[in-house]
């Protein structure tokens, strides 16, 4: 049977997140993820966790000053000490929650600077993650919601993460940014799979709950289930209205 993940960053806004957690539960979601914890204190999402028997997927290093335009830091040249700060936020918090992955946020750049930047960064993220147990993902974002962000393609993401050359870093393949960006999911999830470390989904264009829009999730989900891919699969969109109105998907793709 298929399993999926609720991403906190987006579901059960309007609820803290130890009780959005336990809402997910209840919902019947198999393992939760989220965006940007550090508000929350690590014990109180572990004991959550804990109470509710789910793992926690990943989470991301901060995006830095949003209110400047910054999407993530570690492709930046310049702001490597930022950066580095923000992995090692991100992997403490990881290790003191149990959570699985840490997101290594690339942030708006371009250029061969920006490239040996990145993997810089992202070998010392696979190192200290690697200490700690933990894997490193790396995500294609959009050129719409996120314009001028540093990694924009599946090749590039593989090309990048067989340059940094760590055993614990892997793809993010989310499957909206990358209908947008780059369509053919379904020869392209083929390609990527074995570097695959999660994926996610939500409608296109307009992310909301994946069971309408341009793709068909029905196809993705099993050909991945043909692909004998086992991982629970992010649910990473906007509900319409509220979360629990708009979860009829997650039955039906059961």
């Amino acid at each position: 049977m298929l399993r999926f993940s609720a991403n906190l960053g987006f579901l059960w806004q309007e609820l803290s997140l130890p009780d959005a957690i336990r809402a997910a539960k209840r919902a019947g979601f198999d393992a939760v993820e989220c965006h940007y914890p550090y508000d929350v204190p690590a014990e109180a999402v572990r004991g959550a966790l804990e109470e509710a028997g789910l793992t926690m997927l990943g989470l991301n290093t901060i995006r830095g000053n949003v209110a400047a335009g910054d999407n993530g830091l570690a492709a930046v040249p310049g702001r490597e000490v930022e950066a580095r700060r923000a992995i090692e936020q991100a992997i403490g918090y990881a290790a003191a929650t149990g959570t699985l992955n840490v997101h290594v946020m690339a942030g708006r750049a371009a250029g061969e600077d920006a490239r040996s930047t990145f993997i810089a960064n992202l070998r010392h993220a696979c190192d200290l993650a690697g200490r700690a147990g933990l894997g490193v993902l790396v995500e294609p974002l959009n050129h719409r919601d996120a314009p001028g962000y540093f990694l924009q393609t599946a090749e590039q993401a593989l090309e990048i993460i067989s340059a940094v050359g760590a055993a614990n870093i892997r793809l993010m393949f989310d499957c909206y940014h990358m209908q947008i960006n780059q369509g053919d999911l379904t020869r392209r999830l083929q390609t990527c799979l074995s570097s695959i470390g999660h994926i996610q989904v939500a409608a296109v264009p307009d992310r909301g709950e994946p069971d309408h829009g341009e793709v068909d999730y029905r196809h993705i989900l099993r050909f991945l289930k043909e692909q004998g891919y086992n991982q629970p699969i992010g649910a990473e969109y906007r509900p319409a209205t509220t979360t629990e109105a708009g979860l009829g998907w997650l039955t039906a793709y059961r």
